[in-house]
């Protein structure tokens, strides 16, 4: 298939009223994509997807995807006569500190969503899948992380359940599966954000003022990319990602932000007066990775790379959520 047709069709995002999801869809429908979303509202809401609602181009089911016969027929309805070419699936357990208190959370909803969504994609003879993937899959390592660094060793059941679905995903190309895009997230922020730093540090600063407790020492330095850049990227890769199974990682070119630079800003911006006091410690949770670095010489060599860099993506997202708060 040319790659001018693969940006064509018939799309299905899972995940589609969540954060990254909403997003997605609202630039698929700009494309000229009919988009079919699916989404249990755990996290997601139906305002995120607003403007998608109100077009002919956009269905949505309110749907869990472990339930596989449900999903079915929904689908089946949707594309008597326009069949699905691409599943878009970023279905998952986003609140990683959640699944290290219950791991039947990341079992359920990071690992159980792929595996379910790929018998469903093999029912329907749906060819070709992206996959929203996350540096967690790594684990700890010294060094630029490369899409061929390893052993991959997750420290949280999050990684560990993205990492299993990777792997499933991979079988599936030598079962049914065409082609398949896996693309491996940093932190990403933005608007429309339903967790993660920024929007944990706002919600803090909301319920008290005067202080932003911040978990750990404020010395865990990571990547952060607006999620218009991780869109320009993921629809860059499937347009140009030339093999059968193509995996990058996506992220800005160089640099990381600290929690404490985070922290900082978000207090200048949301509460000037409000003191930081920091829990301590290396991880700011269990399973959390504090430090990682992404090469992105592969995303390079394809042709693209970000115009931000990680902390101007944070001080616009910051006004983003300070303004939708």
């Amino acid at each position: 298939m040319l790659a001018d047709e693969r940006m064509k069709g018939t799309c299905l995002v899972t995940g589609a009223a969540g954060f990254i999801g909403s997003h997605l869809v609202d630039r698929l429908m700009a494309l000229g994509h009919r988009v079919i979303g699916v989404d249990n509202l755990t996290l997601g809401t139906r305002a995120n997807l607003a403007t998608a609602l109100t077009h002919e181009r956009f269905s949505f089911g309110e749907l869990d995807l472990n339930d596989v016969e449900a999903c079915l027929a929904f689908l089946r309805a949707e594309t008597v006569r326009c069949p699905i070419e691409t599943v878009w699936h970023l279905a998952a357990n986003s609140d990683i500190q959640a699944g290290g208190r219950d791991p039947d959370v990341d079992l359920r909803l990071t690992f159980l969503t792929t595996y379910n969504v790929l018998k469903a994609m093999q029912v329907l003879n749906i060819p070709q899948l992206v996959f929203a993937s996350t540096s967690a899959i790594y684990g700890e390592h010294d060094g630029l992380l490369d899409e061929n660094t390893g052993p991959l060793f997750p420290v949280s059941n999050y990684g560990a359940m993205k990492l299993a679905s990777e792997g499933i995903i991979t079988a599936a190309l030598e079962r049914f599966l065409k082609r398949a895009w896996i693309c491996r997230f940093p932190n990403v922020i933005g608007s429309r954000a339903t967790h993660g730093v920024i929007f944990d540090f706002l919600r803090k600063l909301r319920a008290n003022p005067k202080e932003l407790e911040v978990l750990g020492d404020g010395a865990q330095e990571k990547p952060y990319l607006h999620v218009s850049e991780l869109l320009d990227a993921m629809l860059f890769v499937f347009e140009r990602g030339p093999g059968r199974l193509n995996c990058y990682n996506i992220a800005p070119e160089t640099g990381a932000t600290t929690v404490r630079h985070i922290a900082e800003a978000v207090v200048q911006a949301a509460a000037p007066e409000a003191s930081t006091r920091y829990t301590g410690g290396s991880r700011g949770w269990v399973g959390d990775v504090a430090k990682f670095r992404y090469s992105t010489k592969k995303l390079k060599s394809l042709g693209w790379s970000p115009k931000l860099t990680s902390n101007q993506a944070v001080e616009l997202a910051i006004r983003e959520n300070l303004h939708a708060q």
